[in-house]
């Protein structure tokens, strides 16, 4: 089988639990194309760039599956994840050389899918579940090095944002019981994994029901200035309850988790608290925004206005002290966007500051309460213009904020060689940027008398020399631990 994966981190991990259910079918896997007998693409289908890469792709397979040599077994074709749940006729009937489609919550269902496929037959399975989050499935992980990787948390989402797909290609939110995560960290913990982040589509509206004696808790308060088209829902055990649980398994491990809705970091915080407590959870929120008018917020269903969205950020940047890394999604054009709408977008940029930002010009999705009540009526040309406004706009502060940090020592986990040069190193800091350093002997912070080089995976503190929007540069001081750098700080 050949695996290839569009889209988010979720469609990464998403890939990692299909290969897992094959792999336990006796499927083998290959990395050359060429090799294969099953090729399935994990797919994406938030906007419309995303699916024509598909389309695009499955025209290259088709001449594959032609070229076929007849002594071989056909070539199997399938489609996975939202693109098969959102068109699963269309693939189908317009593309025939496609054997299976499975959305992603039929993945448990690929086995038979397939050889209902080797038949001959086309098959197809996108029944959407209100329970599954193959909690018992523990992913292969694929990721480079082995350094970092995703723990799915949660899937699905209940925001209905109205220019947003989710909903109807991966269904409504259900949380991952806890055990099954911690024992999930765990292993990756043994395995040497330094970085874990904690993947879901909305992570601090995590509800675990798998314990009774939790099932009646009260439901936490929303943020000030924000509110849901859901009701609350009570019971369970929580986002800061699984934080405090992850973050205690292992000291050297860092701790991410993304995307979080602005909406779930209510006043009495006490994820914030837990972020600011504990070295290992990472000083850094991801905090979609989407856009800076009021107006828009709205139209999206966003559930916030601009003030309350801003108060939030000097909430979470007075309960944080120190360097607190803040990324952002936006999208640029969204039906009826006026300049003066744009403008403020604009302006929030500048006034928040982001270190990372993903922004997109909107793309119409069908089925969605944008497609059915509102009109995409900004012209392609403007909703251009207006991204690389934003893109611009984005790319000067972060400039500003990370020029902020030279001169100042960060700890960096090794990821590898720089994709540049072979001669340097890359890693991470703290705020999930990118940090290249000379690789160099080094000496060891615990061990006085052994020097070095540093490996992927080891902690290295960097003193920055120059930064730009994306990057920092620096000059690698010395090896150390996660918790030894937490304690000298």
């Amino acid at each position: 089988v050949y695996l290839e994966t569009y889209g988010c981190q979720m469609n990464v991990n998403d890939t990692e639990i299909a290969w897992a259910i094959l792999q336990k079918n006796g499927y083998a896997r290959t990395k050359e194309l060429e090799e294969a007998d099953v090729v399935l693409l994990v797919t994406c289908s938030v906007r419309e760039k995303a699916e024509q890469a598909i389309w695009n792709r499955l025209q290259h397979l088709r001449a594959l599956k032609a070229r076929r040599p007849p002594a071989r077994a056909p070539l199997r074709i399938g489609i996975l994840g939202c693109m098969a749940e959102r068109l699963k006729e269309q693939i189908l009937h317009r593309e025939k050389l496609v054997d299976i489609v499975a959305g992603p919550d039929a993945y448990r269902d690929l086995p038979r899918l397939l050889a209902v496929a080797e038949s001959g037959q086309q098959a197809a399975n996108v029944l959407l579940s209100l329970d599954e989050t193959y909690a018992d499935i523990l992913p292969v992980q694929t990721s480079a090095g082995g350094t970092t990787a995703f723990v799915s948390i949660m899937r699905g989402c209940d925001n209905m944002c109205s220019y947003c797909i989710v909903p109807f290609t991966r269904g409504r939110e259900r949380s991952r019981p806890i055990a099954s995560i911690l024992q999930e960290v765990r292993m990756l913990s043994d395995q040497g994994v330094k970085e874990v982040t904690l993947l879901g589509q909305n992570v601090n509206s995590f509800r675990d029901l798998s314990e009774v004696q939790f099932q009646s808790v009260a439901a936490p308060g929303l943020s000030r200035g924000f509110s849901t088209v859901y009701k609350a829902k009570q019971g369970g055990l929580r986002f800061a309850h699984l934080l405090d649980q992850v973050s205690r398994i292992d000291p050297e491990m860092r701790i991410r988790f993304t995307s979080p809705h602005p909406k779930d970091f209510p006043d009495e915080a006490s994820v914030l608290q837990l972020i600011q407590e504990r070295h290992n959870i990472c000083k850094q929120l991801h905090l979609p925004a989407q856009s800076g008018s009021t107006r828009v917020l709205e139209a999206m269903r966003r559930g916030y206005t601009r003030e309350a969205y801003l108060e939030l950020v000097h909430h979470v940047r007075d309960s944080i002290p120190g360097v607190l890394s803040l990324s952002s999604d936006f999208i640029a054009g969204f039906c009826g966007e006026t300049e003066e709408d744009h403008q403020q977008t604009v302006s929030l940029l500048r006034e928040v500051r982001y270190n990372t930002g993903f922004l997109f010009a909107y793309s119409m999705r069908e089925k969605t309460r944008a497609h059915h009540r509102l009109q995409d009526d900004v012209p392609a040309e403007v909703k251009k213009r207006r991204l690389e406004q934003l893109i611009t706009t984005f790319r000067e502060e972060a400039a500003g904020a990370n020029a902020a940090l030279v001169g100042q020592t960060q700890l960096v986990l090794v990821e590898g060689p720089s994709k540049r040069s072979a001669s340097e190193l890359c890693g991470r800091n703290d705020g999930n940027i990118k940090v290249i350093f000379p690789d160099a002997e080094l000496e060891d912070a615990a061990d006085c008398g052994a020097a070095g080089r540093a490996q992927p995976g080891d902690y290295v503190m960097v003193k920055v020399t120059s930064a730009s929007s994306q990057t920092l540069r620096g000059v690698p001081l010395c090896r150390t631990t996660l918790s030894r750098a937490a304690a000298s700080h």
